[in-house]
This record gives C-alpha cells, sequence and structure tokens, in this order.
C-alpha cells in the first residue's frame, strides 16, 4: 500500500511539472548547438592569419567594425574568433595607455568566454593587425568582452634597446632592486574600473610539470607580491616532441621559468612574428624587464571552461628560443637565442635500498624567482621519495659558485620540528642563502652553477640546551673553568657534557659572561644586522655565508664587555676604545655599526643533533 501511494504521488508531480514547464526547456541541453547564423559566420573568417602582417592605424578604430582573432583551443593549430569593435576606451590603463574594446563571437567565444592563456591572441581587420586580446572586462560576465592592446604599443618593446638581464648594477642599493622586484605586482596585476566594469589582464596560467599539491600550495605561499599570475593550470612537459615549422600569429608559446626533471612555464598567444622576433601576451607576465627565460613551443591538450575562470591544459615542447623582454604591453621573444640560465643539480641519497635520485634542473638567474624555484624543487624532490617520512632528518651540504668569486659552501644538519617537517626547513635553508647572495648590491657574475647533496637520516634528531653552569664562578683571567651543560633530545634522556675551557689572559676585571649555544644564537651575535646597514659587497656576502655557524654543534662564547664592531659583513671583536672612537665616523653612512660587547667563540662541540637554545653563565674575574 505504502509503494503505492509513493509512486502515486511521483507520477502527479510529473504531471504538475510537464504541464507548468514548456517543454522546450525541460528538453533543453546543457550546451546548445550553434545556431546556422553562427555557423555561417565561423564559416566566413579566414581559417589562418595572414602570411604578411600590416598593421591597423589605432586611428581608424571605430565601433561596429567587425575582425577575426585567432588562439589555440586544441592541439597546435589557431582557430578564427570573430571580434566586433564596442570602441576605443583612452588612457584605460594609464596616460597614453588605451585599449580597444571588443566582443568575442562564434561557439567557442560564447561557450568557453575569454581563456587564461588566450592572451595575446591576434586580432586583425580586413587583415591588418590590430593588436592583442589582453585584457577581460570583470569576473562573471555573461558575454566574452576583452580589451585588445594595440600593436603599436606591443611594437615598442620590439624596439627596446635594453642591458643584458643582470641583476643590480654596482652602486644600486638592495632598496631598489626589491622595489624592481616587487613592482610587478602591482603592474602586472592591474585593476582598472570605466564604464564596462573592472578590467584585468587575461590569466597567464603558470604550468607545473612533476609538482606535487603540497609542493605547489609551498611556491604559493612563498609566491605572494612577486607579480606572477597565481593560477596553477594542468599541464606538462615533452620537451622531445617536434612541432614542424615556424612560430606563428595565434600559436601557444611558453616561458619556461624552471626547465628539467621539473618544469614551470608560464604560457601565453603569439601576437606578432618576423624572422627574428615574437611578441606575445599583450601585458607582461612579471614585468620584470630584461629576461632571460627559454622559449619553447606549446601544444594545447584542451580548454576547460569555468564560469569563474576558464583555461588552458598545455603541454610545453621543443625549446625555440629565449624570452628577452617581460614589459607592460608584451614579452618578446628572439629565436634562436640561448637563455642564460642557472644550472642546478639535488643530488638525493637512498636508504633502505632505495636508489639515489638526481634532479638535473635548469631555472631562470632572477631575484624574486630563483631562491623560490630552488626552495620548491629541493622540497619536491624529497618528499617524492618513497622513504620520505615526516620524522626524517637531512645533511644538507652543496656548493654555489660564481664566476670569479670564492664558492658559497653549505652543511647544515635540517631536522623537524613541531611546525616544520625536515623538507621544509632544508628547502628553506638552501633559499635563505640565495636570498643572501642577490640582496647586495654588487651582484653582477651570473651563477655558474648550484650542486646540493641531501642525506636522509630515518629519525628526527632535534636537541635542546635546558641547563649551564660553571664549576667556579669567581677565578682569575688565564684560569680553566669546566661548563657543565645539559642537552634534551627528542624523546629522549638527557645528555650532561662537561665543557673545559681556559680564560683568555687579557680579560678585565669585574663581571664577564659566557654564552652556551646553538649555531643560530651565535650567529645572530656574531652578524648582527643593523637597521639601515647599506648591502654588503658579494665578496663580504660570500664571506659571511661560509662563517654561518652549523646547526649539530653546541658552542661557548665569551661575552667581554668590549667594544665589537661589524664593517662590511666582517665582526672585529674587543676594539680598544681609541679604534672605536677612530671608526665612530663610519656609523653615520651605516658603514658600521658598533656594540657594546664582544664575542669571542671559545670552543665547540659536536651533537649529533640539530641544536636550539641558549643559557648564560655570569663569571666573575678578581686580580
Amino acid at each position: 500500500m505504502l509503494q503505492f501511494f509513493q509512486k502515486l504521488a511521483f507520477v502527479t508531480a510529473a504531471s504538475l511539472l510537464t504541464s507548468l514547464v514548456p517543454s522546450t526547456l525541460l528538453a533543453q541541453p546543457a550546451s546548445p548547438p550553434p545556431t546556422q547564423s553562427a555557423n555561417q559566420a565561423a564559416a566566413n573568417l579566414p581559417p589562418l592569419p595572414p602570411a604578411h602582417t600590416t598593421f591597423f592605424p589605432l586611428s581608424q578604430i571605430r565601433p561596429g567594425l567587425q575582425g577575426v582573432a585567432y588562439t589555440v583551443f586544441q592541439g597546435d593549430t589557431p582557430q578564427p574568433m570573430g571580434v566586433k569593435i564596442l570602441g576605443l576606451l583612452h588612457d584605460a590603463l594609464g596616460p597614453d595607455q588605451d585599449m580597444i574594446l571588443v566582443r568575442l563571437e562564434g561557439t567557442k567565444a560564447n561557450y568557453d568566454g575569454v581563456v587564461a592563456g588566450m592572451s595575446g591572441s591576434p586580432v586583425y581587420i580586413d587583415g591588418k593587425l590590430v593588436g592583442a586580446l589582453a585584457y577581460r572586462i570583470g569576473q562573471f560576465s555573461k558575454e566574452p568582452i576583452g580589451g585588445v592592446t594595440p600593436i603599436q604599443e606591443m611594437l615598442q618593446v620590439r624596439d627596446l634597446k635594453s642591458p643584458a638581464p643582470q641583476m643590480l648594477l654596482a652602486g644600486q642599493s638592495s632598496s631598489a632592486a626589491e622595489a624592481s622586484s616587487s613592482s610587478p605586482a602591482s603592474s602586472s596585476n592591474i585593476t582598472a574600473t570605466s564604464a564596462y566594469g573592472s578590467i584585468q589582464p587575461i590569466a597567464t596560467p603558470l604550468i607545473f610539470s612533476g609538482f606535487s599539491p603540497s609542493a605547489l600550495h609551498f611556491w604559493k605561499q612563498h609566491a605572494a607580491g612577486m607579480g606572477l599570475t597565481d593560477i596553477s593550470a594542468l599541464g606538462g612537459s615533452d620537451s622531445n616532441a617536434k612541432q614542424p615549422g615556424p612560430l606563428l600569429p595565434g600559436d601557444a608559446v611558453s616561458a619556461l621559468l624552471v626547465s628539467g626533471d621539473l618544469e614551470i612555464s608560464a604560457t601565453c598567444t603569439v601576437t606578432y612574428v618576423d624572422p627574428q622576433h615574437m611578441l606575445a601576451c599583450g601585458h607582461p607576465i612579471t614585468q620584470f624587464g630584461p629576461v632571460s627565460m627559454p622559449m619553447t613551443k606549446a601544444e594545447v591538450l584542451a580548454t576547460l571552461p569555468s564560469p569563474m575562470n576558464s583555461f588552458k591544459i598545455i603541454n610545453t615542447t621543443q625549446t625555440i628560443g629565449a624570452i628577452t623582454q617581460d614589459r607592460q604591453s608584451a614579452i618578446m621573444g628572439i629565436f634562436g637565442k640561448q637563455a642564460d640560465t642557472i644550472p642546478v643539480m639535488v643530488h638525493i641519497d637512498g636508504i633502505s635500498g632505495e636508489a639515489p635520485r638526481t634532479l638535473h634542473l635548469h631555472v631562470i638567474d632572477q631575484p624574486s624567482v630563483t631562491p623560490l624555484a630552488v626552495m620548491v624543487a629541493i622540497y619536491q624532490g624529497l618528499m617524492q621519495q618513497n622513504t620520505y617520512s615526516a620524522q626524517s632528518s637531512y645533511r644538507v651540504t652543496g656548493t654555489v659558485r660564481l664566476a670569479g668569486y670564492p664558492t658559497v659552501k653549505l652543511d647544515d644538519l635540517v631536522a623537524p620540528t613541531d611546525g616544520a617537517p625536515a623538507n621544509l626547513l632544508a628547502a628553506l635553508v638552501v633559499g635563505q642563502r640565495f636570498s643572501r647572495l642577490y640582496a647586495n648590491a654588487a651582484r653582477r657574475t651570473p651563477i655558474e652553477g648550484v650542486d646540493i647533496n641531501v642525506q636522509q637520516i630515518p629519525q628526527r634528531l632535534t636537541a635542546q640546551i635546558i641547563a649551564a653552569h660553571a664549576d667556579k664562578t669567581t677565578l682569575r683571567a688565564g684560569q680553566r673553568v669546566t661548563i657543565e651543560a645539559s642537552v634534551l633530545p627528542w624523546h629522549g634522556e638527557i645528555h650532561n657534557l662537561r665543557i673545559p675551557i681556559t680564560l683568555p689572559l687579557n680579560l678585565p676585571l669585574g663581571a664577564v659572561r659566557l654564552l652556551v649555544s646553538d649555531g643560530a644564537t651565535l650567529d645572530r651575535l656574531s652578524q648582527p644586522q643593523a637597521i639601515g646597514a647599506r648591502p654588503l659587497s658579494v665578496a663580504a656576502t660570500i664571506a659571511q655565508l661560509n662563517s654561518d655557524h652549523p646547526s649539530d654543534r653546541l658552542y661557548v662564547t665569551l661575552l667581554a664587555p668590549e667594544p665589537q664592531a661589524t664593517l662590511d659583513g666582517r665582526t672585529l671583536s674587543a676594539l680598544p676604545i681609541s679604534m672605536a672612537n677612530i671608526l665612530q665616523p663610519l656609523r653615520q653612512d651605516h658603514a658600521l655599526s658598533l656594540h657594546g660587547e664582544s664575542a669571542m667563540s671559545l670552543i665547540s662541540i659536536p651533537i649529533n643533533a640539530m641544536l636550539t637554545g641558549h643559557q648564560v653563565i655570569t663569571l666573575h674575574i678578581r686580580d
């Protein structure tokens, strides 16, 4: 009986729905087929861009003109879209930066909308190049309306004569470098307002090939403010694939930030080609200015429609030159040119029978990108090991080679903490050294290579200094004293260390302090960072990096009540008062920092763990 009434209710509801809703709506498919007029309009469009490029004058742009744009929706052949000119927005993106407002027409445009990776799609009127489709209007627009960067502005990028992309010239301050590297965040993420709504660059998707979701999250966390579009599209890399024929307007083109066993690329559409140059995007990727990034062809596997942000799924293929300019109105590539990149090798030792692995990478040489790219590569390389464990520790060693300078050496033990796994900390240790290397005013020499070796240790090796005292606290200068330090390993028993030391003969009478500490605490004392201090030279930066104290040793340091000076990255301890007075004027231009206490290292003891903590012991020196 119950089943009978349920069936009756279902039939009644269905009949009521049929009577209230037109049958045409009930039968309507999710994606309506193209109308006959749309098919006819598409058939009338030229299938390929003109073989010879001529330019449509910006002064002749007027509403109602019909044109055609080309982009790759699937495969490697551009497809035409109808374009209707809506008008010219004067100074839309800044003084003398006009934008042509257009509506895309056709089945693909109406269904997919304005697609990430479509930026740079060439727009033609009467067979003459107008510019590049580069901007989208609004977030959830019901019509595919976009903005076109005039070709006249893009050609200015082709005609630029700029220096090679070596980051900083002698005498340029690090603050200027930071300003130049941070400016893309505001420039490439433009949001203007007009009568048509918000104007934003069409997203240039970043393709991460070989990276796990957690590594991708790591990149996003640290890439804020770099000016790179925060879109992570699907894609891959097939450098052995060949795409015959030259690069043409409407083709997909990629700029590689990282290449090799892992790859990070940014892809957009080619607007203009001549025998030597290529212009694409119609807006910046990073706006780093002069750059050097490998340029590759690309194959579009599919276009994924989305109400929020449609994007192309892309494979990068063969390298055909180098991207040399990344500017406000376009990126530019030069055919046949080899990009200047940094070779990076990350060797990861295997344990428990797993074979060692080596990642071979090439990373662009750019202050905002290089440290992060190396960090995320190390993070990913360690995580994809089958022997990876959240409680593993790592011995990180390696070298960074700069032409004409001493080698930067890395040697540290990294272990997990309660707040972070060791693979994350290992990546941050290497990245922090890169950041310090880039943050000086004189780095004009290219980095010749980076070799990183990581040895995995299948246990958490951390320890903390919990107590320290001396066997006597009143003594004479030059006497011997024994320090007893208590170290607590993670999930282990307390270790008591007896450390005999001999005090210097020239200690002044009165109270002096002994610091029992880890390496990081000693670095902060011996290499204090003065507010407003001027950037170090390359040689001083390398010397400071190589003098960093390893994390797996316990240090006993004398804190004597005598002046200490830091000059050009070098620490001068126990300065005579007369010398401190002579150096005093250097404090005015931040070349020198003076401190009332001198840190003099007395002894270090190896600890088979990443050590943290410090204790201070006060001694009294008598006559």
